[in-house]
């Protein structure tokens, strides 16, 4: 490929609006354009990447014996209601008619197409099946940003298996596992793998693939130590024991009119926040209940959905709190709040045996002391509930976690019969039982795999794409003032570079060198062959290496050769 042929719109300055560095640099390099908040269009340069990725997604699918697919964007409302999801999904669906008013929706992933099609299987003999696809999926996400790190429109490689019992379907599992971690390695992904919550997806166990980075909404709670790694949604610590407050024999009020935050019931009362009941209350379902955490602590709402089995959660507002609680924050307990209402109180493990508490009355500007847990609060069930922090114990070595910024670039879930049941997939066992399979679902973003690239692989100068997916892996470029030795040994190089199966641009526009090498460098390619009079004379062209930016001269006759392979040992190690 010749430059001057390319469409590569490289601008000078960053857009004023991109936050992450992967958005800014591929909107500067050329690769993106946006079409609205969480809708871009790939450039030429983008879409080479992308077939890279899809290119090392396919062989590693292949590897493990999963077979493609391709499946309708567009679902009927009607399977998605057979598994509960119609409502569960809630806003984020893209939901629609058509023009006899029936209900559609676009796939926001396809766990109920697949088990659709998985109702032709009729004999064990067919198992193990495992299907991918690579497929546009749409959620309607309420705070699209980050360029392709948070988007509404973008393509997943999903897949699902199969399975006759637990057995195979913690083979299936364990093979998807390592098929990730060779994909994210060979693309250039530092990823670690983390207990995460099922969510909406339902299942037994979940695995994420985190890559870390500022421009991250998900923090990963990690033991550099013993390698414990889990989403906050999902972590756990060894937490020390807290100090419990003065014991009384029954709780004690006492007025608190300025105080309606942790914080002020610590500084104006003297009550340290580990010795405070959090009271929050929510509506789950439609239905109210307590959350109750250590004054310190914060609650995660996902750990919360997985206590509960609930779908939905929001917090109730100041009206609903008032008509429950007969106060409005700032003042809330749940101490004898079960035998008046019938309320479901969830409380952490944290205050479990916890004495010498501080609590809310339920009387505006009044607090309760001495609040022993066992004794005055009717907890309908404990839960891990609470956000774990920095600095706290491993749960499984001890030592001090660290918490990481991080984005989600796949997920792994072990779905158990959920959709075969719902659907009704059945076949027949050894012993000509029916038997529901089991699935699982495995899930890459591929564009958002494209930004967590970059937002690894980058300096003050643009992109250093990794050589596995790099749009170009060499660039040819000619300095200098043109003649006919300079253009033979282009012509010669470019030549023997294509003969030699790398993928090389002759950069052949007529612009100074800085221009050239500026563009060069942002777009990211990761090898350089500089051509000009000068290093001609002394039979000599140099060869630049993006990522360390070192530069050799190499003779002419050499150069293809040892291009191709500095190419070829950048990506061997990995692909084997």
């Amino acid at each position: 490929m010749r430059w001057s042929q390319l469409y590569v719109p490289t601008l000078r300055e960053d857009p004023a609006d991109a936050d992450a560095a992967s958005h800014r640099l591929l909107v500067r390099a050329g690769f993106v354009r946006q079409l609205m908040a969480g809708h871009y269009s790939l450039l030429p340069m983008a879409v080479r990447v992308r077939g890279k990725i899809v290119d090392v997604v396919r062989e590693e699918m292949a590897r493990i014996g999963s077979q493609e697919w391709i499946l309708p964007a567009l679902h009927p409302a009607e399977i998605w209601q057979r598994t509960g999801r119609w409502e569960g999904m809630g806003e984020e669906m893209f939901r629609l008619k058509d023009r006899r008013g029936a209900d559609l929706a676009l796939g926001m992933t396809h766990e109920e197409i697949f088990t659709t099609l998985a109702q032709e299987l009729s004999s064990y003999r067919q198992l193990p099946q495992m299907w991918y696809q690579f497929q546009t999926k749409f959620r309607d996400e309420p705070r699209p940003k980050s360029g392709l790190l948070r988007v509404r429109e973008f393509t997943m490689k999903d897949s699902y298996s199969f399975d006759l019992d637990q057995a195979g379907l913690d083979r299936s599992f364990d093979l998807h596992h390592a098929a990730y971690t060779r994909i994210f390695a060979r693309i250039g992904i530092p990823a670690i793998p983390v207990q995460a919550s099922s969510g909406s997806m339902g299942g037994s166990a979940s695995v994420e693939f985190m890559s870390p980075t500022p421009a991250g909404e998900d923090l990963v709670v990690h033991c550099p130590a013993c390698r414990y790694a889990a989403n906050v949604e999902k972590a756990g610590s060894a937490l020390p024991a807290a100090a419990d407050g003065e014991a009384l024999a029954a709780p004690e009020r006492f007025d608190t009119p300025e105080a309606r935050t942790i914080e002020e019931l610590a500084r104006l009362h003297g009550v340290p926040a580990e010795q405070q009941i959090k009271t929050l209350v929510l509506v789950a379902d439609g239905r109210p209940l307590l959350a109750l955490v250590r004054g310190d602590h914060s609650l995660v709402e996902q750990k919360l959905l997985d206590a509960t089995g609930a779908r939905t959660v929001r917090p109730a507002d100041a009206d609903e709190i008032k008509g429950l609680l007969g106060a409005l924050p700032g003042s809330l307990g749940a101490v004898g709040v079960t035998g008046v209402t019938g309320v479901t109180v969830l409380a952490d493990h944290a205050l479990a045996g916890r004495t010498g508490m501080t609590t809310g009355a339920n009387q505006d500007g009044v607090h309760l002391r001495g609040v022993d847990v066992a004794r005055d609060i009717a907890v309908t069930r404990w839960a891990d509930l609470r956000e774990v922090r920095a600095g706290e114990p491993c749960v499984q070595c001890g030592e001090a976690l660290e918490v990481v910024q991080t984005v989600e670039v796949g997920h792994i879930f072990k779905l158990g019969r959920k959709y075969t049941e719902a659907l009704d997939v059945t076949v027949l066992g050894q012993d000509g039982a029916a038997v529901k399979p089991i699935m699982g679902s495995y899930g890459i973003g591929i564009e958002r795999a494209i930004a967590a690239i970059v937002e690894t692989h980058h300096d003050e100068k643009g992109i250093a794409w990794p050589v596995a997916v790099a749009p170009f892996e060499v660039a040819v470029v000619p300095i200098g003032k043109a003649d006919e030795q300079t253009a033979a040994v282009v012509d010669d190089l470019y030549g023997r570079l294509r003969a030699e199966r790398i993928d090389v641009v002759l950069d052949d526009r007529d612009e100074r060198p800085g221009v050239k090498f500026a563009d060069i460098e942002l777009v990211g390619i990761p090898y350089r062959i500089t051509v000009g009079p000068r290093g001609l004379k002394d039979g000599v062209v140099e060869v630049t290496t993006r990522a360390t930016g070192e530069t050799v001269q190499v003779p002419v006759a050499e150069a293809a050769a040892h291009v191709a392979a500095l190419v070829r040992a950048a990506v061997a190690p990995l692909a084997g």
